[in-house]
């Protein structure tokens, strides 16, 4: 925060990372990469210099392109520096005592117009991601799930996510604040770490408030760990997205591949008649409207709960920019024969519309 108000620069947080800056912090521009905000994208693309403090963040597209911007990379192993884009300086060590060792030596800067725009471009993202979450569509959108849930977390709540699209709702619609902590797997396609994840916290911290946020492809995968948070009397909400399909891999088929959807869906599960069933309180939430109450009565649940969101599996996890690759792409899955097209066209074209707007 000192080295961010020095040279009044953004702070930009890979995914890992989201817990480090709380997300209404001024200096902050939220996430980067295909799940993060258009003003962290564009700060990156626009920035002359750029500090890279023990991340490892892997997608190199997001970074500012080679010779753009003098880049100074602090990690505690010096194998990783320049691991990822070129680095003009190296700083092998921790970044807390490397950055205390650099603040002396920078000046205060006065020119605060780069900072200024990407607070611009942050307030108007997340009016967007207001107008998003508070959809009263229906199919009710997956967004309007967590966008509600974020609002009635604890300021030290403990939130763990999944791989898939249900990693975009987190990222973009879980707001940190205080000491809440988060976090997912790092890896591509490591689907089914959220619910053992939260079992470690909630053993880890049991006077804290548990949520995990996950798809029904990853909960299939170890369903059967909601008879362990019975056993155990584990206070942790489960919250599953339902939409009866591997989201991520049906959009990287359309968008990255330029096919249709293949292989993909899913044997629908009633997940709150399994948790019934292994004791467990289960909640169903359909209607955008009860999404705010239910999760408030599940939340309150002094034992473990499960909440199933049945959601649009038509609403795609849009990046914060739209590469010309990927709408070209895109087009072309449609144009081989994606079912459903004509409906995810018009959600596609909604989503665009309330952006411009």
């Amino acid at each position: 925060m000192e080295l961010a108000e020095k040279v009044a620069g953004p702070i930009i947080k890979p995914l890992l990372g989201k817990a480090v800056v709380p997300d209404q912090n001024s200096y902050t521009t939220g996430g980067i990469g295909l799940l993060g905000t258009a003003p962290s994208q564009e700060a990156l693309q626009e920035c002359d210099t750029l500090i890279i403090a023990g991340s490892g963040f892997p997608y190199m597209e997001f970074y500012p392109k080679p010779g753009h911007a003098k880049t100074v990379q602090i990690d505690i192993d010096p194998a990783r520096i320049g691991l990822r884009h070129p680095v003009d300086v190296g700083l092998a060590g921790e970044c807390r005592a490397v950055l205390r060792s650099l603040l002396p030596l920078i000046h205060k800067k006065d020119g605060q117009d780069f900072l200024t725009k990407a607070q611009k471009n942050m307030e108007s993202w997340n009016k967007l991601m207001e107008e998003r979450g508070t959809r009263r569509d229906k199919p009710m959108k997956p967004q309007v799930v967590t966008w509600n849930l974020s609002k009635l977390l604890d300021d030290d709540a403990i939130v763990s996510s999944d791989s898939g699209t249900i990693a975009t709702w987190s990222a973009r619609y879980i707001e940190m604040r205080g000491d809440m902590k988060f976090s997912l797997s790092g890896l591509l396609a490591t689907m089914a770490n959220g619910l053992p994840y939260s079992i470690g916290a909630a053993v880890a911290f049991p006077g804290r408030q548990v949520v995990c946020i996950v798809g029904d492809g990853g909960l299939t995968m170890l369903m059967g760990e909601i008879a362990t948070l019975v056993k155990y009397n584990l206070r942790v909400t489960v919250i599953v997205i339902k939409n009866n399909v591997l989201g991520q891999i049906k959009w990287e088929q359309m968008v990255q591949e330029g096919n249709p959807e293949f292989g993909v869906e899913l044997q629908p599960i009633d997940f709150a008649g399994i948790a019934k069933c292994c004791g467990a309180a289960g909640y169903t939430i359909e209607e955008p409207a009860e999404a705010k109450s239910i999760l408030q009565e599940a939340l309150a649940t002094k034992g473990p709960a499960v909440v199933q969101a049945v959601v649009d599996a038509n609403e795609p996890p849009l990046p914060g920019n739209v590469t010309s690759e990927q709408a070209f792409k895109f087009a072309e899955s449609l144009a081989r024969g994606q079912k459903d097209s004509w409906k995810i066209i018009k959600t596609v074209l909604k989503d665009k519309v309330r952006e411009v707007v």
